[in-house]
């Protein structure tokens, strides 16, 4: 199924459907973990996807192309690779705020909040009008209708929603939206000569990325380009937010530098990073970013031959593109959180999670490939790239693969075992201390994928670039 799944997804990218055949593909096949549906297949198949691509620039940088191999359990398990993070050999708690999760509703519906960030559960529960206790925020909901309790908690500025069926989503108009779209677009947004790669020893090497991206899957993206060479700087502000484990997780080979967009000093600086770059990551909602003089097209301009990834929730089409959202967000109004706890219920009643962030860094891998395919593109023939992905366009990727039969989703078992997490594991020597964490998942015959750089607190370094790699 993962083949199959890849040779639908490369035409996307204008690669040749056939090229699907070429990745050494090991490991089985999904049930992989407790889920109906194939996040194992989709993930073999998303990370194939970016070894080919890498392989490419390999190619256009030496002529020879490399043999790409990836293994179904280790992509399943990069899936939640934050859950098999140690630090100085002790656990890194992934706890969730205790507030977040879903609850029963007024109407015999379920409501979910979102509620990992300050900003998100001050939203949250000042539509309640309660205290961040679990007692009093189960009460509180009781007392309002899913639907009414969701528009409110959007309108405050939160995120959450209304758990819906499969079949209530595919009727919603945002659904309508998104079905419009192709998963993944890779959109010419100007002109400028062809541009050769920067010299160096691995396909990305010298290749400039900047993250300006949060959570999981905008910096899944970042830090799989730095697999494979490029010098990647994340971008964050010293007022936002953050879940620090994920910054563990997904700080791999990055550089990391506060800047306050805010400020117009610090655009002015961003400005002067990209005019030396060769990919802009961003992660924000549309038009966001515009507003500060940081759209496509402008970055376009003041970067001719830039290649501009970006992410959002919901897309950017429909009703619900300003929307706020996140992969447990789009889990739960998409359906997906009801079948799962249909099939697998949890330690309390009501809908379920995936067992792994498959939304999240799916879109990560996918943005990665995108990003790769542009730059390939970009040598040959030259122009400015917009990648443009949501979290919902890949969700519903992920369900139009279909469901695994009841009959095969008997005794999977719920986690990999001690000596394949150990033989997937590696540890880097970092500011924090020694860190545990998996090692990348792809497999090339020429250039292994490695970060030449370990996670780093946020703001570490300054903004400044230093020479490309080699």
């Amino acid at each position: 199924m993962a083949r199959e799944i890849l040779r639908a997804l490369l035409p996307i990218a204008g690669l040749p459907e056939a090229r699907a055949n070429e990745p050494t593909l090991t490991g089985g096949g999904d049930p992989i973990i407790p889920t109906p549906f194939r996040v194992g297949d989709a993930s073999t198949a998303a990370l194939a996807a970016v070894g080919l691509a890498v392989s490419d620039l390999w190619e256009t940088r030496t002529g020879r192309q490399q043999e790409v191999s990836v293994d179904a359990r280790r992509a399943t398990a990069s899936l939640r690779s934050g859950k098999y993070l140690k630090m100085d050999s002790a656990g890194v708690s992934t706890d969730r705020n205790p507030v977040m999760g879903v609850y029963p509703a007024k109407d015999g519906r379920w409501s979910y909040l979102h509620c990992n960030f300050p900003n998100h559960r001050a939203a949250a529960m000042s539509v309640l009008g309660v205290a961040e206790d679990k007692a009093a925020v189960t009460k509180a909901v009781a007392g309002w209708d899913a639907l009414e309790l969701e528009e409110a908690i959007i309108a405050a500025k939160g995120a959450g929603g209304m758990v819906r069926t499969m079949d209530e989503w595919a009727k919603h108009p945002q659904a309508a939206a998104i079905a419009t779209l192709p998963l993944l677009e890779i959109v010419k947004i100007g002109e400028a000569p062809p541009e050769a790669l920067p010299e160096g020893s691995r396909p990305l090497s010298g290749v400039r990325v900047l993250d300006l991206t949060r959570v999981l899957a905008g910096p899944t993206c970042a830090r799989t380009l730095a697999e494979h060479g490029a010098d990647v700087m994340k971008i964050t502000g010293a007022h936002l937010p953050n879940i620090g484990y994920q910054e563990y997780d997904t700080g791999h080979g990055k550089l990391n530098a506060n800047l306050d967009l805010r400020e117009q000093k610090d655009i002015e600086t961003l400005h002067g990073l990209v005019r030396q770059s060769d990919v802009f990551s961003q992660g924000y909602r549309p038009g966001t970013l515009g507003s500060r003089g940081l759209s496509p097209e402008e970055l376009a301009e003041i970067r001719p031959g830039l290649v501009y990834v970006s992410l959002c929730a919901f897309s950017h089409v429909g009703p619900w593109a300003s929307r706020r959202g996140f992969d447990t967000v789009v889990q739960t109004v998409s359906g997906i959180t009801s079948r799962q706890g249909d099939l697998f219920p949890g330690a309390e009643p009501g809908p379920q999670f995936y067992p792994v962030s498959a939304i999240d860094y799916l879109t990560g891998y996918l943005m990665a490939f995108g990003a790769c395919v542009a730059l390939e593109r970009r040598t040959r023939e030259g122009g400015s790239w917009l990648v443009r992905i949501s979290l919902a366009q890949v969700g519903r990727w992920l369900v139009e693969h279909g469901q695994i039969p009841e009959s095969a989703l008997k005794n999977v078992a719920s986690e990999f075992t001690p000596e394949e997490i150990a033989s997937w594991s590696m540890v880097s020597e970092t500011p924090m201390g020694r860190l545990g964490h998996l090692a990348p998942v792809i497999g090339l015959s020429e250039t292994p994928p490695r970060w030449a750089r370990p996670s780093v607190p946020l703001g570490y370094h300054d903004p400044v670039w230093p020479e490309r790699s080699k």
